[in-house]
């Protein structure tokens, strides 16, 4: 909460620069290869977030040049669903590090694995007409990634935040793949995928073998070729071919799916099964998944069109994605607590 020690506060004198501008560091969170800390700005007065690589990655000059991509992509797209980026910088210490946005709420992910569990308040923050709302959010932001030669390669819940405001944050654009660079010298290194037979929708008549439906499974790690998460990948991605924005809308899709029927469209027993789930093997559609839900029948087809495993058969823009999403939600009831609320303003 802002407050008047905070905005009222003299300059520092000298003015830092570099990381001595900022105090109170304290770690918040790592990935992979990455590590985040929460600190203050004591020049502008605000929380911000650092993001670094771990310390045995930061010689690396490939995992170097992916974090110095992801903080330059997310900071030129500019826009409401991404994080600002304030600062790129190197450390002695740290090495490549960049200054973001400190941003509140949960991610996606999160507030799916609640509602699987039925938890009652996840369930009545987030009713499927608001599940879907944020995924045409996430399919917003990438529509203007795709305006500026950006293809995102990891659209995820778990790479969806949600803000304690209503805000919708598409993050980590460290996979980015931007239009017109060059491929990083490593992964000319890395030996090509084992290319898959992709299945015609139309003959592909195997369908999965469902999984668990609670979101307690261990996350499908990929393998060290690809780039990307197996249960999001479109086909193209699985088998290291050219891509384009209809991959990202392949990755949206499932996202939709998971969003209407709290379970996971294509995930197999293990990453070679989740593969071919995806190249070749057919959905329960989502409906009949999740019969429960109050799924209308025109999330079967946005699904399933979007999903299509020939790029050529999905939406050809984010922008028709988006269209069809819209009317969707559109046939998605009000929860009731929304509706006595309009009812008692009229």
């Amino acid at each position: 909460m802002l407050s008047v020690s905070s905005t009222d506060a003299q300059l520092p004198s000298p003015i830092p620069s570099g990381l001595d501008r900022y105090r109170d560091y304290k770690e918040i969170a790592r990935g992979g290869n990455g590590v985040l800390y929460s600190a203050f700005d004591q020049v502008i007065g605000r929380a911000v977030v650092i993001k670094a690589l771990l310390p045995s990655y930061r010689p690396d000059r490939s995992f170097r040049r992916r974090l110095l991509r992801e903080a330059r992509v997310t900071a030129l797209l500019q826009h409401p669903g991404t994080v600002a980026v304030y600062d790129i910088g190197e450390d002695e210490e740290l090495g490549i590090y960049y200054i973001m946005q400190r941003i509140s709420g949960e991610s996606f992910f999160d507030v799916l694995r609640s509602i699987a569990r039925r938890e009652p308040d996840a369930e009545e923050a987030y009713p499927l007409r608001r599940r879907i709302e944020i995924v045409h959010n996430v399919c917003q932001t990438l529509a203007s990634a795709h305006a500026r030669g950006v293809i995102h390669r990891d659209v995820k819940p778990g790479n969806i935040w949600v803000g304690n405001f209503g805000e919708v944050l598409l993050l980590d654009w460290g996979a980015a793949k931007v239009w017109g660079e060059a491929s990083f010298p490593s992964d000319s290194k890395l030996p090509p995928a084992r290319r898959r037979h992709v299945i015609e929708d139309s003959l592909s008549t195997e369908l999965v073998k469902h999984q668990s439906t609670n979101y307690d499974l261990p996350p499908l790690t990929p393998a060290q070729q690809l780039i990307g998460t197996p249960t999001y990948m479109s086909p193209e991605q699985i088998g290291n071919r050219d891509i384009d924005d209809r991959s990202d809308i392949f990755s949206a899709g499932v996202c939709l799916y998971e969003a209407m029927a709290i379970a996971e469209p294509f995930r197999g027993k293990d990453e070679e099964d989740t593969f071919d789930n995806i190249c070749s093997r057919q959905p329960t559609p989502p409906s009949q998944r999740s019969p429960d839900r109050g799924i209308p029948p025109q999330g079967d087809l946005v699904f399933a069109k979007a999903t299509s495993k020939q790029a050529s058969n999905r939406y050809q823009t984010m922008h028709e994605f988006i269209a069809d999403l819209e009317s969707l939600r559109d046939h998605c009831e009000l929860p009731s607590h929304a509706k006595s609320a309009n009812q008692s303003n009229r």
